[in-house]
């Protein structure tokens, strides 16, 4: 559009004539434009114009950051819920090429909020909007754990935590779980997927790990992640002992149905994998829900 028809639409704005009316009364304002003339009146090599420019700049764009990061917000908490959405269903066998995520989701998955004291379900809390992270950083919603006990080095974990159970109709098909443990460079946090036996796994995956890419990073490869389908969580005793283990699984030795396949050259963020995993299957994680799973049949 014209400058000269610009001004003219502008004008004729109503809005446009009230905020020149009220610049037209601030002081401040009055101050500003006098200033502001009086540094575009200055040469080009003037230090002063050249700083005042280059202050201006920052602040117009600080202004369009921050306008840019609070319009922004309501769609990144959408897609952060929606990766969540698909690594869950992923996890749990659900997520074909053309799922619809969200009534996939809405169909089949049921979101529970377990005390992990307990294994006893909450009802008097809103499971859909709780987040678990949010709460294990909370001292009012959090238990910090002594070093004897935190084989998986995460320090503190939250009161309550949200498991999701796959349906059809009525009937528990299997249990996501959420888990969470250090490895080499970063905590990693994962889902580990059980049949309705609350023993024997579907499945496994790391959605948020910052390990090294091609050695511990090799968590989210679909090949290592299908090594687990069939293991036990659980021995005789009722103990958590599934594993990573060095090298490739002898199939044929007693107790191969405990271990996986160790990540290779990956020591660290394999042993983190197998201590994360006996951590939250442990008493001191889900093992009361599981028991309560099973004995409820």
């Amino acid at each position: 559009m014209p400058n000269g028809r610009l001004k003219e639409q502008l004008d004729k704005c109503e809005h446009y004539q009230k905020l020149n009316a009220y610049l037209d009364k601030s002081e401040s304002y009055q101050k500003f434009d006098a200033y502001k003339n009086k540094v575009l009146a200055l040469g080009n090599d003037s230090l002063e114009k050249t700083i005042a420019v280059a202050l201006s700049l920052c602040f117009v764009c600080a202004i369009l950051v921050s306008f840019s990061a609070v319009v922004l917000r309501p769609l990144q908490i959408e897609n952060k819920a929606m990766d969540m959405k698909k690594n869950i269903l992923d996890v749990a066998g659900l997520l074909d090429e053309d799922t619809d995520i969200h009534q996939a989701f809405a169909d089949q998955i049921e979101e529970k909020l377990v005390d992990i004291i307990t294994g006893d379900y909450v009802e008097d809390m809103d499971a859909v909007g709780y987040d678990q992270r949010k709460a294990a950083k909370d001292p009012a919603q959090n238990i910090t754990l002594d070093s004897n006990s935190d084989i998986a080095s995460i320090k503190r974990k939250a009161k309550i935590a949200k498991v999701y159970l796959v349906k059809k109709g009525d009937t528990i098909q299997s249990i996501i779980l959420p888990m969470h443990g250090y490895g080499l460079w970063s905590t990693m946090y994962g889902f580990l997927a059980l049949e309705a036996d609350g023993q024997t796994v579907k499945s496994i995956n790391f959605y948020d790990q910052a390990e090294t890419p091609g050695l511990g990073g090799e968590v989210v490869n679909p090949n290592w992640r299908a090594l687990w389908q069939g293991k036990k969580v659980y021995d005789d005793a009722g103990e958590p002992v599934l594993k990573l283990v060095k090298g490739v699984v002898d199939t044929n030795r007693p107790g191969s149905e405990f271990q996986v396949d160790g990540l290779a050259g990956a020591t660290l963020t394999s042993n983190g994998v197998s201590n994360l995993v006996k951590y939250w299957m442990s008493a001191e994680g889900f093992a009361p829900y599981l028991d309560k799973i099973r004995n409820d049949g």
